[in-house]
């Protein structure tokens, strides 16, 4: 090999070409960003219209359909998801994960604008974020006082606080959690409105009339010009005490606080934040879609110690709970397996060398192999994350591999022909050169196809594959130059002596005694094929059966440091009626972080839910313990859901988010579409009755639709109505501020606008009968009309949200998975069991992690078959030959049998890592095979008989098999007894590699030797056309050499 000849004879270009690719790697890694995975999500664009006082079907029809329409056409969509609830719309719409968002947003903003004029003229103008309707708060910050009231807390996070967080690189918005902003509020008695001859109409219309600060024109002297303006009269509560909004039938003036008390209060009171039990104000921060979670958490961190300086005394904000932990805990675990891998593997190798010297030539490959992989991932613009370094930790084993092949092939030369070291590194690396490339393509080939994969899972796992594929690939480059140099220099023709030869004595001995035991077993092997042709196929029959018997998800649970509480009440439950339960919720979770041996460090509570109004919803965030002081989170979470599951009157579970697909939502998300919402909860009830007899493993059931809301419809009597000279609309806003409240008007305090919110005294909306006393005014008569004589009011249940998926309506079922359930087998199951009771025209869909699962089931496949031709192809161009591929393809479904019965015996799942993980297998069996078949075939060259050769090579090369594969196990062996953060993820694919490998060496081993001799009989060497051409060329020239001289003879 010209690589290996330069490299010996020139052996400071070979060191200098190591440490140059060592030094462009440290300056690559240290411009590389951290992730947790490779950025793979997903642009969300968010569209949010206000319809006031519109219903929530006819904010669906007007506003939510008509949108929908529009944007439907925009190129690149993944899928529209919409609600629509009583005066709201919301559109979320995902778009494929090669999409830009800022172009996104842009085609989003260029449809809308479109649409503007068929959408209803109280409607308020769509608004377009780059961020997800149900996103998630990555960060909670707390800001707490010991002097200063909730109100007053709230008003300092929005004056100085909010703004500054929200302008960090990255953040889509800051949420206020237990926000109790200032605001003047003024409580309608309705009796004394009465008892005065007026109406709300009237004080609105004063207020309107009254506080305004507007501009009068300008006044203009000799060379100065100045505005005049109108300067507010109202300030403060007194000031709108004052406020006149109507004159008495004597005369006298009838002040706003005559009929209503007006205080400073806040604009909704009826909520509560609290961290361990502490009233605070949170600070929730969401990133949007693409932005990088590490780096804006600790943006975010930094800001908050900077803000700490500042603030008030007695004020400071602590951060109560950060997703980031996780992900920077599970980076650190990854470093750490992988120095871990590292010094396993140069220990497996000093056992098999048992010299410090020669452990030293593989070993220093490993760490030149993966720093100069940096170089690669940061030319192609990849980042540090999780899956990343997984692959570096599964590469150690790997790029020991090929500097094993060769050294151990110098050694053996060395001993055997009695060469010395600058002889043997020179000629046997050129003997194993082929052999090192071969393998080397061949584990290439079997990654390149990973990086087709299309969507999430190819942006996943191109970083991985690529990492992997650069780190081999360096790997080989030292093996045939670094390594032969190292060897040249280092290796010394004496034998040691002393205390260090017992170890490599007694490897040798052992090796000795598993050569002449595995020598007799191949002679009866070769012997039998037919007996080694049925072991195949009950090995190809066994790897067919587990591949249908283990249990199938999307990854495997993780631990990941935290997990919220979800408490949903009754439709239409009170604020009141929520508090209680999360109070004792919070009494029942407090004592866990209670202690030095405290489970939970933080229990933070919010009722009522974000995103809506509903006052039935409430949530917690609990902060787990660092991994290695308390039990596993399922474990946790298992005890926490059996303690809430005897509340009566509400739901509460406990569920941990995943870092791929789902979010906060429970794994199984299964969607039934239709015509109309009638229709849909007909078949909904169907099929959740077809569920419920026949359960595929599902726990905590829900659906998204749910027509038990409360509600009364005032029905009104129109003609009567227009008889007495009174609008709808009267009726409308007059039983809005007395029932619910109104936003009127502002005021000004220390420079920053509040509200004024007008309402009715709340001990006056209890019952539909507190209409009788509201009163509006005659247009025609002038007089005041009781509502009573108006309206009628009846009482109904309908749902609160109306939601479309994909442009269809919609409802989602929603669920958890039992133990031992799996998300696979239960989605496949329910699409049976819908598919059987419900017509044709249901339309079945998912969503969040069952959408994920089902869209990387098929491209896994894919990616399998591309790999194992891949690979086959690689294989018959370097061998020349059709049928030597096909010996050593033998062994993969026997080691794939061999990974999944890893999977299946550890109680592990199919998923998308271990999927991966069985890709890799393919290149790992077939490297074994290849040094045998290779080796074979260059005996035969030399002139050795058929069976002398293929039991020589499978002699010779018994020992780098077995120190190879067990250096791969070596890995692998790390990430297996790993724990903390990520554990659940390594676990799974390091269970793979290390039984997949095992039983791919066993098999190699045993299997190939006796396949070659069945196959490859009669067939020929790589270079037997060479040699056809050249001694057909030497015959001819011989030809006409004989020829030439008869006839330039000149005539005699």
């Amino acid at each position: 090999m010209l690589l290996s000849d330069v490299s010996i004879k020139r052996p400071v270009f070979a060191s200098v070409l190591s440490l140059v690719l060592v030094i462009f790697g440290i300056v690559s890694f240290m411009r590389l960003p951290l992730r947790e995975y490779p950025d793979i999500d997903a642009p969300v664009v968010n569209i949010q219209t206000n319809y006031p006082g519109a219903s929530a079907d006819v904010v669906e029809t007007r506003i939510t359909r008509i949108i929908e329409d529009q944007i439907a056409g925009v190129s690149g969509i993944r899928f529209i998801d919409s609600n629509s609830t009583d005066g709201r719309s919301s559109i979320s719409v995902e778009f494929s994960v090669n999409v830009d968002i800022d172009a996104a947003a842009n085609d989003i903003r260029d449809r809308v604008s479109t649409v503007l004029n068929n959408l209803p003229t109280e409607a308020d103008p769509p608004e377009i974020q780059k961020a997800d309707n149900n996103e998630d708060v990555i960060m909670w910050l707390n800001l707490a006082s010991d002097n200063m009231t909730t109100p007053e807390l709230s008003d300092y996070a929005d004056r100085y606080l909010v703004d500054r967080f929200s302008a960090l690189d990255g953040v889509a918005r800051v949420r206020v959690g237990g926000d109790r902003s200032y605001a003047l509020r003024v409580w309608i008695d309705r009796r004394s409105l009465a008892a005065r001859n007026l109406t709300v109409a009237d004080i609105e219309n004063a207020l309107r009339r009254e506080n305004v600060e507007a501009p009068a024109g300008s006044v203009e002297s000799g060379a100065r010009n100045y505005t005049v303006r109108i300067d507010r009269a109202f300030r403060t509560p007194d000031e709108f005490a004052n406020l006149v909004i109507g004159r008495g039938t004597d005369g006298y003036l009838i002040r706003l606080g005559d009929v209503a008390r007006v205080e400073r209060g806040t604009q909704e009171d009826r909520n509560l934040f609290r961290g361990n039990g502490v009233p605070q104000v949170g600070l929730g921060v969401v990133k949007q879609s693409t932005a990088n979670t590490v780096s804006v958490a600790e943006e975010a961190r930094a800001l908050a110690e900077q803000l700490n300086t500042t603030l008030p005394d007695g004020m400071t904000i602590v951060v109560n709970y950060d997703s980031s932990v996780f992900i920077s805990a599970s980076i650190r675990e990854v470093w750490v397996t992988l120095g871990i891998a590292v010094a396993l593997v140069t220990l497996v190798i000093f056992l098999f060398l048992g010299s410090l010297r020669s452990t030293i030539i593989p070993a220093i490959t490993v760490p030149v192999s993966i720093t100069a992989t940096f170089i690669v991932l940061f030319a192609l613009g990849f980042s540090v994350n999780l899956l990343t370094l997984l692959a570096l930790v599964l590469a150690i084993g790997l790029v020991v591999d090929d500097a094993i092949v060769v050294l151990e092939n110098i050694h053996r030369r060395m001993e055997e022909y009695g060469e010395t070291p600058l002889v043997a590194a020179f000629r046997g690396t050129r003997q194993v050169g082929f052999a090192v490339v071969a393998t080397t393509l061949v584990l290439i080939a079997v990654f390149v196809p990973i990086t087709f994969l299309e969507g999430d899972l190819g942006r996943l796992f191109t970083e991985f594959a690529l990492a992997i594929a650069a780190a081999v690939a360096f790997s080989a480059i030292l093996a045939l130059t670094l390594t032969p140099m190292l060897a040249s220099k280092l290796l010394t023709p004496t034998p040691q002596r002393g205390v260090f030869s017992i170890l490599p004595k007694i490897i040798d001995g052992g090796f000795k005694k598993l050569r002449g035991g595995y020598g007799v077993l191949l002679n009866q092997l070769i012997k039998r094929p037919i007996a080694v042709g049925l072991v195949l196929v009950a090995l190809f029959a066994s790897a067919y059966s587990l591949l249908r018997t283990v249990p199938q998800e999307y990854v495997p649970r993780e631990d990941r440091g935290s997990f919220f509480v979800m408490v949903r009440g009754p439709e239409g439950a009170s604020f009141d009626y929520m508090k209680q339960y999360v109070d004792e919720i919070e009494r029942r979770l407090l004592p866990y972080t209670e202690g030095d041996d405290a489970e939970l460090r933080r229990v933070l509570v919010r009722a009522p839910g974000f995103g809506s109004n509903a006052f039935n919803q409430a949530f917690v965030v609990v902060s787990l313990s660092d991994w290695g002081e308390r039990r596993p989170g399922n474990e946790i979470i298992g005890e926490i859901n059996r303690k809430l599951s005897d509340l009566p009157g509400i739901r509460a579970f406990a569920i941990m988010r995943q870092g791929l697909g789902g979010g906060n939502g429970k794994p199984v998300q299964f969607v039934l579409g239709g015509p109309d919402y009638q229709q849909l909860t007909e078949w909904r009830d169907i099929f959740l009755d077809a569920l419920r007899e026949n359960n595929p493993g599902l726990v905590d059931i829900d659906w998204n639709y749910k027509e038990t809301q409360p509600q009364y419809r005032v029905q009104i009597d129109y003609n009567r109505a227009a008889d007495l000279g009174v609008t709808v609309a009267d009726i409308g806003n007059t039983l809005q501020t007395m029932l619910g409240s109104r936003r009127v008007t502002t005021y000004v305090d220390n420079g920053e606008e509040y509200d004024v919110i007008l309402e009715g005294l709340r001990s006056e909306q209890n019952s539909p009968n507190d209409v009788q006393n509201i009163y509006v005014r005659s247009s025609t008569s002038g007089s005041l009309i009781p509502l009573s004589s108006l309206v009628q009011i009846v009482g109904i249940a309908d749902s609160p949200q109306l939601n479309r998926y994909n442009r269809v309506r919609s409802i989602t079922i929603e669920a958890g998975l039992a133990d031992g359930a799996s998300l696979g087998n239960v989605l496949l199951e329910m699409e049976r069991i819908a598919r059987d009771v419900l017509p044709a025209e249901a339309q079945i869909d998912f969503k969040g992690q069952s959408l994920d699962f089902k869209s990387s089931g098929s491209s896994i496949l894919f990616v399998f078959a591309i790999g194992m031709i891949i690979v086959f192809l690689v294989l018959a161009a370097q061998f020349e030959s059709y049928r030597h591929p096909i010996i050593i393809m033998l062994t993969v479904p026997a080691t794939l049998a061999g990974g999944l019965l890893g999977i299946d015996l550890t109680g592990n799942s199919l998923n998308i890592y271990t999927q991966i993980g069985l890709i890799m297998l393919i290149g790992l069996s077939a490297k074994n095979g290849i040094l045998i078949v290779e080796f074979a075939n260059q005996l035969r060259d030399e002139g050795m008989e058929f069976l002398d050769a293929i039991k020589e090579a499978s002699l010779t090369r018994l020992r780098p098999i077995v120190m190879t594969s067990l250096t791969t196990a070596a890995g692998a062996v790390p990430l297996i007894l790993t724990s903390g953060a990520g554990a659940e993820t390594r676990q799974a694919i390091g269970v793979v590699i290390l039984s997949g490998v095992l039983a791919g060496m066993l098999v190699t081993v045993l299997i190939v030797p006796t396949a070659y001799a069945l196959i490859a009989r009669g067939s020929g060497s790589p270079s037997d056309v060479a040699k056809r051409l050249k001694a057909e060329q030497e015959e001819l020239d011989g030809v006409l050499l004989l020829d030439q001289p008869a006839s330039t003879t000149p005539a005699e």
